[in-house]
């Protein structure tokens, strides 16, 4: 490569390869040529700090949400394959639910469709309860059965799910204090401006509750962050208790028993089969079982 004043770019003698030109005496500095090594390097993303982030999720309660029932653990195995049967999975069976609802006249007016609508969301409160009460009984046996040395990781890794506990029951509560007529006493003492506060923490409370219900169901209170996995195994005993839930409370009076079978089976077979091939996914692609999450 040609340099100033007809030198080669190199060393002193012309040679190549020893440097970058030269400045001559009264003559302009010499420009470096573009590209590797001399280009700048571009700095790396910055990180929202821990404060923006809080005042971020104080604006927007649906990012206090993914925040909240998100898995984020360093490391995590994230498979956009499954991601995406997980979502599949939940909009076909939300699909399922309502063609069986029209199919059979539960939906003759707007009344009924409100009362569908709130029937679909105390069945997904009723989920999270059942998955609540769930969760502490299979991430205990997995902890039991864990070696020793994995057990205390696994220990503090089930604080952030034992959060996302404590932030659905905690969002779910905010509407008692807005509207229970226990507590009307409490609204009254607080005065205008009190009540003020108490409907926007509650509008805010239910933008939260809703989709943090969403990403429960989806994300298993994001038990990934204890071990990969973890959601499949919960979520197929989770999908099974909801099941006889439905059988013994008699769910769905209007359909006919044999449709009323399927579509109460056809949910937990569904999800144990989608369950299945997340572990085999699991071993096959990351080389994560069971047996190996335990350390046996």
């Amino acid at each position: 490569m040609s340099g100033y004043g007809g030198e080669r770019y190199g060393d002193p003698a012309g040679g190549a390869g020893s440097g970058p030109p030269t400045a001559r005496p009264g003559g302009p500095a010499p420009v470096p040529p573009q590209g590797y090594p001399y280009a700048p390097v571009p700095p790396p993303p910055v990180e929202p700090s821990r404060v923006r982030k809080i005042l971020r999720g104080v604006r927007n309660p649906f990012y206090a949400a993914q925040r909240a029932f998100r898995p984020s653990r360093p490391g995590i195995v994230s498979d956009p394959g499954v991601r995406r049967l997980q979502l599949w999975r939940t909009g076909l069976g939300l699909a399922a639910w309502t063609g069986l609802m029209v199919t059979y006249n539960a939906v003759v007016s707007a009344a009924d469709v409100q009362a569908v609508a709130d029937e679909r969301l105390n069945q997904s409160w009723a989920g999270v309860l059942v998955l609540v009460c769930t969760f502490p009984v299979v991430a205990g046996a997995f902890l039991a059965a864990a070696r020793s040395d994995l057990r205390r990781l696994y220990l503090r890794r089930a604080l952030r799910p034992l959060g996302a506990v404590a932030a659905i029951m905690a969002s779910m509560g905010t509407s008692a204090l807005a509207m229970a007529p226990e507590l009307a006493g409490l609204r009254d003492a607080v005065g205008l401006p009190g009540k003020i506060a108490i409907g926007v923490l509650c509008l805010w409370s239910i933008g939260f509750a809703l989709y943090g219900i969403g990403l429960s169901l989806v994300h298993v209170f994001r038990t990934a962050d204890i071990h990969e996995v973890v959601p499949p195994v919960l979520a197929g005993v989770l999908v099974w208790e909801m099941a006889l839930l439905d059988v013994l409370t008699g769910a769905y009076p209007q359909v006919p028993a044999g449709a009323r079978a399927v579509f109460i089976l056809g949910a937990p077979l569904t999800v144990t089969a989608l369950s299945c091939w997340e572990l085999h996914r699991l071993r096959r692609h990351h080389g994560m079982t069971i047996r190996t999450a335990l350390g046996r």
